[in-house]
């Protein structure tokens, strides 16, 4: 073999050498655009606000490999959806680009409740937003420390601060009204909202009794007050007196009525 390449003049074996070069380079270049799919590219298609499982398979069923690059929550988007994608919807990538998802939790994440106790009402508001939970009833109770929480409940039982509940839980606050047992006139409520009622009545430390709802109402919060009790005025028409810590029933309608006398309720 090595005499038949001697044999030859040099200026063959030179040519023969560069020939074989250059179709071996051409080969490889040719196999390198197959291998990575040259020249093969695909527009991305948009998977936000989609099913995180229905999102996977459609990609992968595009050409895509799909990575889930983080898992976050919140309360704006559906659980167990695609929220961000990278790269972005409509984008032209290489086919077999790996697209990642930032998906929205399928489950709620637990957080500390925070200690409101002691802190004044507006404060423990704030604090409540700020740790993700939301304000739930307020219940005032005669105690010196007028305008403050003096205690934090979840369904129904006293929560001690760092125990872990669910994101977005409703927490109930008992607040102080103080130690004045002086009277207060019942405050007019026919007509009000029931959410405009219970500012009311928490600024005169009055209590929520008994909430008689018309059949067939949905939305309590923007139901009218159309009966109260105590009423404002007695059947003398004079002024009632109530202490604060005191219950008042309220009936509710989803449509403005009034009684024929509602001063007398």
């Amino acid at each position: 073999m090595f005499k038949f390449i001697t044999d030859k003049p040099f200026w063959v074996n030179l040519t023969v050498v560069v020939v074989l070069t250059f179709t071996l380079i051409f080969v490889f270049l040719q196999l390198l655009g197959v291998i990575t799919h040259h020249g093969q590219y695909l527009s991305v298609p948009s998977v936000v606000g989609k099913k995180t499982d229905e999102a996977i398979k459609y990609l992968e069923s595009k050409g895509f490999d799909v990575v889930i690059q983080d898992s976050v929550y919140t309360d704006t988007a559906s659980m167990g959806t695609v929220l961000r994608q990278i790269p972005d919807p409509n984008s032209t990538v290489k086919i077999n680009r790996t697209v990642q998802l930032t998906v929205n939790r399928v489950t709620l994440p637990m957080i500390d409740m925070p200690a409101l106790e002691g802190k004044s009402f507006n404060y423990a508001i704030d604090i409540l937003r700020r740790s993700h939970l939301r304000l739930g009833d307020t219940i005032y109770r005669p105690d010196f420390m007028r305008g403050s929480v003096i205690e934090q409940v979840y369904h129904g039982n006293k929560v001690l601060p760092g125990k872990k509940i669910p994101w977005g839980s409703a927490i109930d606050l008992i607040i102080g009204s103080g130690l004045n047992q002086e009277a207060v006139l019942v405050p007019d409520l026919v007509g009000l909202t029931y959410d405009e009622a219970k500012i009311i009545m928490q600024e005169n430390g009055i209590l929520m009794g008994a909430l008689i709802a018309d059949p067939g109402i949905t939305d309590t919060a923007n139901a009218y007050i159309w009966r109260q009790s105590p009423p404002k005025l007695n059947e003398h028409h004079e002024p009632v007196y109530i202490q604060p810590g005191q219950l008042m029933d309220l009936w509710i309608s989803s449509e403005m009525k009034m009684q024929p006398d509602s001063a007398v309720q």
